[in-house]
């Protein structure tokens, strides 16, 4: 008999599954893997030791491009941080407003997820269907943060800027005719509110499609059914949140375990797996985001009835009214020092963490009673999941790497940093 020895396979960077950041160095035997070794790094862009050299308030930005497909969410946990060393509560308003974003985000990222996954499988017309309920999702950032992905929204004390009362609408063009833009511009006749809560009325119909295209798929669960699992003790044991641990069903989820912001205040159920499997995993985020648009659909029926500030009126920590700064002395010195020098935050530590889309996202602050931060350090939930990569996949063929590493819903930004 001839000696057969395993070979040593590199998948990535470049390898679309690998979202070209990731290089997974496979041992394998024939096609068959006996071990993986993620190698990250690729990405590295030094955030939390750049936070440490910029005053509070202009670190929030950098939390956007830390996972730059949950913006609003990195946002969460770093302004959070910052609040409770300093011990402010910002107003309820504010509090529903992030809570109504969360969740924006938290479907933005799973239709991602999906789109993306599915796509890396080999199903075309999902990845499609994803991105044209996202289009309005982004339209939603944009409306009230100017911008469609890092939006700097939420601030120490609340947020930048209540929600808007018109809705940007579509103009007919040579590329649109004014049919197309009339049936386009039907929900946004009203206000932001009016447009999201539109939005999260047909959302669930818009699952029921993802799911007729999916979930009963035999392709697809010969692709997911019995991959990647993981018993709830060994999630556990590795780290694992989010979905990957209620994949395996452990009901751990920190908007009910230890709720922030007024997650208590909303009703929602979280939805876990039995088999810890990759289609247990998809079957999760599914259902989170038909939860999620219960959540907004609360968020937007208490946001109708109860207007009023949406950020303290400390303007040692929030820039004063344009207007104030443009025809008042002591309104501009508050708005030229908040962006120079930024505030001083007492001294300590504190740990804040969120549910981020993808499992507990975390940020650990100390101070030392300056005006930037002595040390930050990032929890990303990304970081852990791929650190169980080899036991995952040993004893798997190679087309089930790609399943895997979809199944993780990793982001590089923030596993890199």
């Amino acid at each position: 008999m001839p000696e057969i020895r395993n070979m040593t396979l590199n998948f990535g960077p470049q390898h679309p599954a690998a979202h070209g950041v990731l290089r997974l160095v496979l041992e394998m035997d024939g096609e068959v893997i006996e071990r993986a070794d993620p190698h990250i790094g690729l990405l590295h862009r030094g955030t939390e030791k750049l936070a440490e050299s910029k005053p509070y308030n202009q670190s929030i930005g950098y939390m956007d491009r830390l996972d730059y497909v949950s913006m609003m969410c990195n946002e969460h946990a770093y302004v959070l941080a910052i609040e409770r060393l300093l011990g402010v509560e910002p107003p309820l308003r504010a509090q529903y407003i992030r809570v109504l974003f969360d969740e924006i985000t938290r479907i933005l990222n799973h239709l991602m997820w999906l789109g993306a996954h599915g796509l890396d499988i080999g199903a075309m017309t999902i990845f499609l269907y994803c991105f044209r309920e996202r289009e309005d999702l982004m339209d939603c950032y944009e409306a009230v943060s100017g911008t469609r992905m890092h939006a700097t929204y939420y601030r120490p004390g609340g947020v930048y800027r209540d929600l808007p009362e018109r809705m940007p609408r579509y103009e007919a063009s040579k590329w649109r005719s004014r049919e197309d833009v009339e049936r386009l511009n039907e929900a946004r006749r009203g206000s932001l509110l009016d447009f999201i809560d539109d939005f999260a009325a047909r959302f669930p119909a818009c699952v029921d499609e993802y799911e007729t295209l999916l979930t009963d798929n035999r392709i697809w669960k010969q692709r997911t059914v019995g991959i990647a699992v993981v018993s709830p003790e060994r999630a556990l044991a590795l780290g694992f949140t989010g979905p990957m641990l209620r994949g395996s069903g452990v009901e751990w989820d920190l908007r009910k375990k230890q709720p922030y912001a007024v997650y208590e205040r909303v009703d929602f159920d979280i939805p876990v797996g039995v088999n810890g499997d990759c289609y247990d995993r998809y079957l999760v985020r599914v259902e989170e985001m038909r939860q999620s648009a219960g959540i907004i659909k609360q968020c937007v029926a208490w946001l109708r009835k109860n207007p009023g500030p949406v950020t303290i009126e400390d303007y040692k920590l929030v820039s004063p009214r344009r207007e104030d700064m443009k025809g008042d002395m002591e309104s501009l010195i508050h708005h030229f020092k908040l962006f120079t020098e930024g505030y001083c935050v007492p001294e300590g530590e504190i740990y804040a963490a969120v549910e981020h889309p993808k499992g507990e996202f975390g940020i650990y602050l100390i101070s030392d009673g300056a005006n930037k931060p002595y040390r930050v350090k990032v929890r990303a939930s990304g970081f852990a999941h791929l650190a169980g990569m080899d036991e995952l996949v040993k004893g798997h063929m190679l087309a089930d790497v790609v399943t895997t590493i979809g199944t993780l819903d990793i982001v590089f930004g923030e596993v890199d940093r």
